[in-house]
């Protein structure tokens, strides 16, 4: 029998078969900073050869260090950047410009430079078409911000953002069910035929796939039909079936985790995954006003800022609706109505 370590599951089949496969979740931000008060920072003094009193990072440095210039599940690059910290503060303390190194927010930029990462802020207003949803990484949960805006147009349907197949298809999902239920949320069907969509999920650099963003879609596209403004400080994750149903999702504790830094105060989860609940540290569950949900109307619900409301759409309206969509496809050489 052995052990062996992996930081993702590309590995060959026939091994993984063999295998018992047992997932170890990242840390919290908190776990991080006690790591490193018990045993990084002790360990660090005795390798650069530091006593305790020459060399002191305050609680709010540290948070820092692990909130800007670490991105990881685990510790390891955490080691190494106090390190880096303690090299520079041996320096300065042999050369005689100080006798003991406290550091502080522009000495913590002196030494490791401008911080390479930032991590997730809400928009300051709620705002129509853009939805905050919620993201797994193999180094911990990310804030998935979807912007869409609605243009006159002919039913075209536009993504980008470096999607994969997967988030594509969640897309398509969530337009079909607007769609099928536009009299429930307020929206003429005949508006889709009128009008192209373009939804973006930003930083186009990075690839971005996983069953996990379909609600966030669906509410985009509602909240752009009917131009009703999506809350800022809520944020959501789960997936979406052609009749609305919210699926189960993974990497629970890294998204709320990403949430709760985040600035975000409710976030929507998948009834489905109440049971994961039960594993999250009590600083997060007391941090977040967390909302199990089934069915899309319920998210729809809780994301708007204010409810849409039903339309009557009787056979006259609908024919006298196809009567002028027939008269713009003749106008265009018959093509007004092609997606």
């Amino acid at each position: 029998m052995f052990v062996n370590t992996a930081n993702t599951l590309n590995l060959p089949g026939p091994s993984m078969d063999r295998m018992e496969i047992i997932r170890l979740s990242g840390y919290t931000e908190e776990e991080k900073c006690e790591i490193a008060r018990r045993h990084l920072i002790p360990q660090s003094l005795k390798d650069n050869g530091l006593k305790g009193d020459e060399f002191e990072l305050p609680d709010a440095q540290l948070k820092l260090l692990v909130q800007r210039y670490t991105r990881e599940a685990g510790v390891r690059n955490l080691k190494r950047e106090i390190s880096k910290l303690m090299r520079k503060s041996v320096k300065t303390l042999m050369v005689g410009e100080a006798k003991s190194i406290t550091i502080d927010e522009v000495t913590l930029e002196e030494y490791l430079g401008p911080p390479p990462f930032r991590f997730g802020e809400i928009d300051e207003d709620p705002q129509v078409g853009v939805v905050t949803g919620l993201a797994w990484t193999p180094v911990g949960g990310e804030l998935l911000t979807i912007e869409g805006v609605l243009t006159p147009g002919k039913g075209k349907m536009t993504v980008t953002g470096n999607l994969k197949d997967v988030m594509k298809e969640s897309i398509s999902a969530a337009a079909a069910y607007v769609r099928s239920r536009s009299i429930e949320f307020g929206i003429e069907p005949p508006k889709f035929d009128r009008s192209d969509i373009h939804v973006h999920v930003p930083e186009g650099a990075t690839p971005k796939d996983g069953p996990s963003a379909g609600i966030g879609m669906a509410t985009a596209i509602v909240s752009m039909m009917t131009q009703i403004a999506v809350r800022n400080d809520l944020a959501m994750t789960g997936e979406i079936t052609l009749r609305g149903r919210v699926l189960p999702i993974g990497g629970l504790k890294e998204k709320l985790l990403a949430a709760l830094r985040g600035g975000i105060k409710t976030v929507l989860i998948p009834e489905d995954n109440v049971h994961d609940l039960k594993d999250l540290p009590d600083s997060v569950k007391e941090g977040l006003e967390i909302i199990p949900v089934s069915r899309m109307g319920q998210v729809i619900e809780h994301a708007l800022v204010s409810k849409p409301e039903p339309i009557e759409w009787s056979p006259e309206k609908a024919a006298a609706a196809a009567a002028e969509a027939a008269k713009l496809s003749r106008q265009d050489g018959g093509t007004g109505l092609a997606h």
